[in-house]
């Protein structure tokens, strides 16, 4: 991957290679960190760079912050118009991923979250694939379970709780699937390692509510919106069973990263008819179209780096 030339660190832009942290920062000790993922795609026919929803993006990152107690000196607008600078002093004319921290920036020993200063960085990458097969995923449950609500809130993007997602996804690696469905405490399906999930059922498209430990993903909240405008699909959410993903019509899964993912296999056993199903297809298709602003009635989610 193609990283920055420059990142936003302690209170200004400066290049990559001097954004560095010191080994005893709490962040890097104790897994105290929030962040989120974000994107922008390259418009080819428009020669312009759009970030996907940052607004939402970075009022999901200070709710995050709020929960790990932690306090920065801006809000939603103030972190899009840093973005912006970033972005416009690279000049990026490809998709790219962008990653906004805010951590535990004093050094030492102590596990606690009050009377320690928090700071705000972001760099960002060129991106493409998540996954490499991202329309044909093979799925297994995982043993792992979903961490939860009164553990470490799901729903809000704290760095050390992917150690949970990590111990997922390796583990289905190395048993050879692309991606992991994970069960939460009460044994029903709650996302995958690091993506919502979906499933066609009786042409209703259903997924997990909030409480059922997931992320709250913008990616998530944006195909619901779109599967229910465009495609004039009933979207459920509501708590889903494991068995329903053998007898699903179909399913995918979702997030910035990896966009819309569609599972061909759960456990040996074909999604549908085992081939990437229709209405996947088309809300891959509508999504793409989306976030390069080729859509004009839902231009608003789309901020032009200009």
């Amino acid at each position: 991957m193609d990283l920055s030339k420059h990142a936003f660190f302690e209170g200004k832009i400066v290049p990559l290679a001097d954004a560095k942290i010191n080994i005893a920062v709490h962040g890097f000790l104790y897994g105290t960190t929030v962040f989120s993922g974000m994107r922008a795609y390259w418009n080819e026919d428009k020669k312009r760079l759009f970030v996907f929803r940052p607004y939402e993006h970075f009022h999901r990152l200070l709710n995050s912050a709020r929960m790990m107690a932690m306090e920065i000196p801006y809000d939603e607008e103030g972190l899009i118009w840093l973005t912006l600078d970033l972005l416009r002093t690279d000049d990026w004319k490809e998709d790219i991923y962008l990653r906004p921290t805010i951590y535990k920036a004093d050094m030492g020993i102590g596990v606690r979250l009050h009377n320690l200063r928090d700071e705000f960085s972001m760099f960002v990458t060129a991106f493409d694939k998540y996954l490499a097969n991202d329309s044909n995923a093979h799925l297994t449950f995982s043993s792992w379970r979903r961490i939860d609500d009164n553990v470490i809130p799901a729903r809000g993007k704290v760095s050390g709780s992917y150690a949970n997602s990590a111990l997922i996804k390796t583990d289905a690696n190395r048993a050879g699937f692309d991606e992991a469905i994970v069960l939460d405490q009460n044994g029903h399906i709650s996302e995958g390692s690091a993506m919502n999930i979906f499933m066609m059922r009786d042409g209703i498209l259903v997924t997990p509510p909030p409480t059922d430990n997931i992320l709250e993903g913008i990616t998530r909240r944006s195909v619901m919106e779109l599967a229910r405008n465009e495609l004039g699909i009933q979207v459920v959410e509501r708590s889903i069973d494991r068995t329903e993903a053998f007898i699903a019509e179909e399913i995918f899964m979702t997030g910035t990263a990896a966009q819309i993912v569609a599972a061909t296999k759960v456990d040996f056993r074909p999604v549908g008819k085992g081939v990437m199903g229709p209405i996947t297809t088309k809300l891959r298709a509508l999504f793409d179209d989306v976030v390069r602003a080729k859509i004009p009635k839902y231009e608003q989610w789309n901020v032009e780096v200009k």
